[in-house]
């Protein structure tokens, strides 16, 4: 028997010194802290993965823009308005991998190297996590409304669908005032530049959102992009919420039809 039970103490030893194969792991999920380098500068974000998440399948995207109020280089501030908290409120509706970087402060999400930052964040965490790129989502509220229509009208064909929440092309004039280079690239207050930025966008699905009574970004804006992209025959849902001021983005999360509408749109289809 002590012949027995050493011969057992030596198999359970060397059993422990094999490493588990690759899928037998636990894989790290919730909100992940990641990093990304943009021109010799590091700038941190966040990814949020699925309890389930396998690499044994692809997996659908969000790319997600936060507003002004949010911006900063701790990485985190990000995660805490809109869309994060609306994962944190009900986690089951996210089968998806969701991307959030943060805009530095005192930068504009529709300007370099902010856009930048977006976009490589974006490709480096669907390759990790094994994205589709059929199914790449994009969103932004307030600043991140307008940096969402930027990375549409910049990168056309590249998104299956938008959920852009309070946001437009013509940046609200205190803007303008504080980051000259935005006011430099503001279009004219013109029917002809909300259509010239939907001919950019294309096609893509979008669903839009804004409060009657916004009194930071004026909901014309959301008007004119939702006619214009009508005009060059997108789909379009157009959502205003009566008596809302500027923070819709709470209402427009927690819509029960918006992400089933999302997850169905992809560039295959």
């Amino acid at each position: 028997m002590t012949v027995f039970f050493r011969a057992l103490l030596a198999f359970i030893a060397l059993c422990l010194l094999v490493p588990l194969p690759a899928q037998a792991k636990k894989h790290e999920t919730g909100f992940l802290d990641r990093t990304t380098t943009i021109q010799a500068v590091s700038y941190k974000y966040q990814v949020f993965v699925p309890e389930d998440w396998t690499p044994r399948r692809k997996w659908p995207v969000i790319l997600a823009l936060h507003g002004a109020g949010e911006r900063g280089d701790d990485g985190l501030l990000q995660t805490d308005v809109g869309i994060g908290t609306a994962i944190r409120s009900n986690r089951s509706a996210f089968e998806a991998i969701v991307i959030m970087p943060q805009c530095a402060k005192n930068h504009w999400w529709s300007l370099p190297p902010m856009d930048d930052l977006a976009m490589a964040a974006l490709a480096e965490a669907t390759k990790e996590f094994h994205g589709d790129p059929q199914r790449i989502y994009l969103t932004g509220l307030s600043m991140g409304g307008y940096g969402a229509w930027h990375l549409a009208e910049k990168y056309p064909g590249s998104f299956a669908a938008m959920v852009v929440i309070c946001g437009g092309i013509r940046p609200p004039a205190a803007a303008q005032k504080a980051i000259p280079e935005l006011a430099r690239v503001t279009p004219p207050d013109s029917p002809a530049s909300y259509l010239a930025a939907a001919n950019l966008v294309g096609k893509t699905p979008v669903w839009i959102f804004h409060g009657a009574d916004d009194d930071i970004i004026p909901v014309t804006e959301s008007q004119r992009m939702a006619e214009a992209m009508k005009q060059v025959g997108a789909e379009v849902h157009y959502t205003e919420y009566p008596g809302v001021r500027h923070p819709s983005w709470n209402k427009a999360y927690d819509e029960p039809k918006l992400f089933p509408w999302l997850f169905s749109k992809s560039l295959a289809n």
